[in-house]
Parts: C-alpha cells; sequence; structure tokens
C-alpha cells in the first residue's frame, strides 16, 4: 500500500489516525501494532539529475518504493504508538525508563503555537513509516524555481525574517480563464513582504501596489529550459513588470524590491489564483465582512452587506474586487485583500482549524500544491522551519500597512502612483531596523532600563551653534569617501564650519560612535541633532587637538553608516499618515 493509500483499509481516514496525546498536548499517528508496516523507502535522489544543469522549474525526486529496509512481515516498528489508554486506567510504566522524571505535560498554548507552527508541522509529529511516506508525498508536491542569488539565501532562525509573497494574474489551473489579463505571462499582481521580527514577537506585512513606478534592475535568471540569462532592466516603470515581463523570474521581483527598500528577502513564494480557492477551501472558508452591498461585475463577487462566510471561487472574487469598494482603484483593493488576509490568518489560529487533524492535512496538501517556492524552501522540512518560526507570532501584533504612495504627477489621468518620500523612507527604515509597528511589552520594558535611560539622558540638554561645533571625521568601517562626504555635508549644508578630516580610524567599528569631553557635551548634543545620532553613539570620553591645537571632539562612522545626511536614529512610530491595522482586528470592506 502506497503513502496516498495508507490506512484506507476498511474505510478508515488517514486524518481519523492522528489523536491527542494527553501527556505532551499534542497529535500522533496511531496505527496498529499488529499490522505490518510497508518498507521505508531510502534517500530520495537528487532531483536536478547528475552535473547537466536542469530546468529552474523542478519537483522533488520521487523517492524509490521498492528498496527494502526489513524482512517481510516483521512487525511494526516500536516507535510507533500504541493503541490509546482507556480513560481513567492508570498508565502504562515505559520499558527501561525506571527513575525517570516523568514528560512535562504541555499547556493548551504550547500545544496551539507548535500546531500553528506550520500547516504541514503535523506530518512529522509521528515517526511511524507511515508519516515518513506522507511527508515524502508532501515533498512531491512541491515546485521551486531558482532564486538566482537574489535572496540571502534563506532564512535564520537567529535573524528577524524577510519573505517575499508574490501573487501572479497568471490564468493557471481550472475555472481561471475568466480572471486576469488575457494571454497575461504572469506579472506581480500582489506583492506582500512580510518582515517578522528577531525575537518573534512581531511582524508587518507591507503591501507593494501593482501599479507603483519603480527602477526594475537588470537580473540574472535561470529560464525554465534551464540556461541563464541577463535581463535589462528598465527604468520607471510599473512594479508589476518586474515578473513575467521580458522572461523575467520571481528573482527579478526580488531584485525590485530590494532596489525599492533596501531590505533584501530570505525568501519568496509565489501563488496563483487556485491558491485562494484551494486555501480557503481546505479549511471550511473565511468569514469576511461588508459594510455594504456589493455587487461587482468584473469581479464577479454579489455579496449583501453583512457577515459571510467564503471560499473557493466566491473568495477568489473577493480578493479580486476593487470596483465595488473605496476608490475603485488598486489601492482599495489592497485594502480588501488585507481584510482578507486578516480573517484567514484568524482561522489559521482558531481551535476550528487547529484541533482537526482533517483540516490540517487538507491545508498540507493545498499549501504544497498552490505555493511555488524558491530553490532554498524545497522541502517539506525547510517549509515546515519556516512555519514553526511563523507560528510563534501573535497575531494582534502583525501589522498590516501598505508602501506610502502618491499620484504620479506626470500624468494627467492618474493611473500609476509614486513613492511618497514624506513617510515612505520611514517605513522602509522601521522594518530594515527591525522596529515594531505595534506596541511590544517586550520592546517597551527594554527602553526602560538603566543603559537605555542613561543613552537618551546625553541628547537632552543645551546645543551649542553649529558654527561651534569643532570635529574631526574618520573612517571606521563605512564605504571608501564617507569622510570626505560627510565633511562637505557638515561644511556645506549643515553650518559645521569648524570640521576636518582625519582619514582612518585605528579599527573598524560596527557602529558610529562621536567621543567627547565633559565641556563639550553641548557640542556634541548639536552634532547628534545634525546628523540624527542615537544616545548610544554619544561616548563620553576625551578631545583630541585639531588642526589649529584647539580641543576637538572625534566622529567616527562605522559600519551601520547610511550616506551623509542619513540619520542613524531608528524611528519608533509610524507616520501618522501611514494607514495600518492588525491581524486580530475584524474591519468591514466599505
Amino acid at each position: 500500500m502506497d503513502a496516498q493509500g495508507r490506512g484506507r483499509a476498511d474505510n478508515i481516514d488517514p486524518a481519523d489516525q492522528w489523536v491527542l496525546n494527553p501527556n505532551t498536548g499534542e497529535y500522533e499517528l496511531r496505527l496498529s501494532t499488529s499490522a505490518a508496516q510497508s518498507p521505508v523507502p531510502g534517500p530520495r535522489r537528487s532531483a536536478s539529475g547528475g552535473g547537466n544543469g536542469g530546468p529552474a522549474r523542478s519537483r522533488a525526486a520521487e523517492p524509490d518504493r521498492h528498496s527494502p529496509s526489513s524482512p517481510p512481515g516483521k512487525a511494526a516498528s516500536a516507535d510507533v504508538p500504541g493503541p490509546r489508554r482507556r480513560r481513567g486506567a492508570p498508565p502504562e510504566e515505559p520499558a527501561n525508563r525506571r527513575g525517570r522524571r516523568p514528560v512535562k505535560k504541555k499547556s493548551r498554548a504550547k500545544k496551539i503555537l507548535v500546531w500553528t507552527g506550520g500547516i504541514m508541522a503535523f506530518v512529522v509529529v509521528g515517526t511511524a513509516g507511515a508519516a515518513y511516506l506522507y511527508l515524502e508525498h508532501l515533498n512531491d508536491n512541491i515546485t521551486s524555481v531558482s532564486d538566482d542569488g537574489a535572496s540571502t539565501g534563506g532564512f535564520s532562525k537567529d535573524k528577524a525574517i524577510n519573505l517575499l509573497v508574490i501573487g501572479t494574474d497568471k490564468r493557471t489551473g481550472s475555472g481561471n480563464e475568466g480572471y486576469g489579463d488575457s494571454g497575461s505571462v504572469g506579472h506581480a499582481d500582489t506583492t506582500i513582504l512580510l518582515h517578522v521580527s528577531k525575537d518573534r514577537t512581531n511582524a508587518t506585512a507591507l503591501s507593494i501596489p501593482r501599479d507603483l513606478i519603480v527602477n526594475v534592475p537588470d537580473c540574472q535568471t535561470q529560464q525554465e529550459d534551464g540556461t541563464s540569462k541577463v535581463i535589462k532592466g528598465t527604468d520607471g516603470v510599473r512594479f508589476n513588470t518586474s515578473l513575467g515581463q521580458d522572461g523575467r523570474t520571481p528573482s527579478c521581483t526580488v531584485r525590485t524590491v530590494t532596489e525599492l527598500t533596501g531590505i533584501q528577502a530570505d525568501n519568496f513564494m509565489v501563488a496563483d489564483f487556485n491558491a485562494v480557492k484551494t486555501l480557503t477551501t481546505a479549511v471550511g472558508g473565511v468569514e469576511v465582512c461588508l459594510a455594504k452591498d456589493i455587487d461587482d461585475d468584473d469581479s464577479h463577487l454579489k455579496l449583501s452587506k453583512g457577515t459571510h462566510l467564503i471560499q473557493g471561487e466566491q473568495a477568489l472574487a473577493f480578493v479580486r474586487t476593487r470596483h465595488s469598494v473605496g476608490f475603485g482603484g488598486d489601492l482599495s483593493r489592497i485594502q480588501i485583500q488585507q481584510q482578507f488576509l486578516s480573517a484567514l490568518m484568524r482561522k489559521l489560529k482558531s481551535n476550528d482549524t487547529l484541533t482537526s487533524p482533517t483540516k490540517m492535512i487538507k491545508l498540507a496538501e493545498a499549501g504544497t500544491k498552490a505555493l511555488t517556492v524558491d530553490s532554498q524552501l524545497d522541502s517539506i522540512n525547510k517549509l515546515k522551519d519556516l512555519g514553526m518560526e511563523l507560528g510563534k507570532l501573535d497575531i494582534k501584533n502583525l501589522t498590516f500597512t501598505t508602501v506610502p504612495v502618491v499620484d504620479n504627477p506626470a500624468e494627467k489621468v492618474k493611473a500609476t502612483v509614486v513613492l511618497d518620500n514624506s513617510s515612505a523612507p520611514t517605513v522602509f527604515q522601521m522594518i530594515r531596523d527591525d522596529v515594531s509597528f505595534t506596541a511590544v511589552k517586550q520592546q517597551a520594558a527594554a527602553s526602560k532600563d538603566a543603559a537605555a535611560k542613561a543613552a537618551a539622558a546625553r541628547l537632552k540638554g543645551a546645543q551649542s551653534a553649529a558654527s561651534e561645533v569643532r570635529v574631526q571625521v574618520m573612517n571606521g568601517g563605512a564605504p571608501p569617501g564617507s569622510a570626505q562626504e560627510t565633511l562637505n555635508w557638515l561644511q556645506n549644508d549643515e553650518g559645521v564650519t569648524k570640521s576636518e578630516n582625519a582619514g582612518n580610524a585605528p579599527a573598524a567599528l560596527a557602529k558610529t560612535t562621536l567621543e567627547y569631553a565633559p565641556e563639550q557635551a553641548a557640542q556634541a548634543r548639536k552634532l547628534a541633532a545634525v546628523m540624527g545620532l542615537p544616545g548610544t553613539a554619544l561616548k563620553p570620553g576625551k578631545s583630541v587637538e585639531n588642526a589649529q591645537g584647539l580641543p576637538t571632539m572625534t566622529l567616527t562612522l562605522g559600519k551601520d553608516f547610511k550616506g551623509a545626511g542619513v540619520s542613524l536614529t531608528a524611528p519608533t512610530k509610524v507616520p501618522d499618515t501611514v494607514q495600518k491595522s492588525t491581524a486580530d482586528k475584524v474591519q468591514c470592506a466599505k
């Protein structure tokens, strides 16, 4: 019996064989202890074959299901959990475990965290051969494409995570002929950069408008036939052309996002219309709210005011609606998509989903079939590891927002948008600096410690005039030429005329620092205000003599230096003009 058929004898659904272990709080695979196990396959062969370059788009290799690992008729492994104990019966003493501490029972909250760690994570809980085979089956569902060196090389468990999720308008799959642009090559129709904080307490989902005018850089890509090709970049074009246009692959979209935001994605996922339909069906529908009746001929959505449970075709119509909500444009559709994703997150986190093995199996099947992932996420184990990291997040600290934009001033008939330079740079910097868009208790507590208070105190007090600030600038790890660039800016733009270039520092520094004598504190506060230095950059110490023999401060530009005039103080508050919402709140489409 193969992986798909295992457990279906006597009309038994495989999902019914996953039961809750009362000692651990986790679901485990229960098979009859008297039944013989099918041979466990050996390691899978490489999907790429030999040394020849294979196609970029690939599926995991089919395992060899005929290599025997045990004699025929051998009893099931002892690792397979036995039948459940009668309720109220005393627990049996495990063999060879006398004297050991009993397994600590996990709390319900901990169990839910583990489950939410990924819709596929449950398949590795069991150690039986059937669980292994099912895991192999899910591997066969996964489609991957090369990241072409555009990403960081994959997420790390000890760092913040940046995941780029791309939805295309390609008409693939059954029943999708009536959606999207006719003959579309699959543009980046819906794009979200998901940033998950290093401590996993918060996340930001940043939507990028498809009609945003950007510069698409040159990108080296691996084509579907396995060949490598550099696709020439174009300036001043819609963001959605970063994918599909001229043969661009998802890695081109990754490079475009990096150039736009300064944030390099660790991984990416690509979904088409089918993803919305299959995932919503797998969870039994998603509950959405409408503030008014909607009858949209373009998206084929017809719903009355109020709350509705939608799935499949209706869910796809909901996320594609724009003419009947807001201002009727793409920015309005982004808002309704964010409301939908928030509702989907709430459904995934709900007990109705988490405690249903049947739904979790359907989600695992739907998720692995609906998404195309980068080559760093090409196995179920890698996806499970990512899911476990994402599952640590509380959705009340998942913020949805959109790249701040304004109408393109070059157009008489408004069809595209450009960056709002008054707020977009702040949003990008907050994400780069791993700053939460929500009030997180852990971060609030950290800001109250003694060191933080002392650093903040250095910025308080009187400031000297810019013309009275004496400082020498040294390069301690910044890009070459940074000291002279900063000197020119200070003298010509900021009036800090008593400044000089002191060359390279004796050693490289990770952070930019300003050292000063106690009597120079007012000068230090002024320079910090001019340059946007945080209190932690100010180092009380001693002064040095400048070319005139006068006491002067020392500014050492570290590896964190971002350019003359670019603030090094991480923003702590989202600009008031930026709209945002959190995934735990129910919002009605207007």
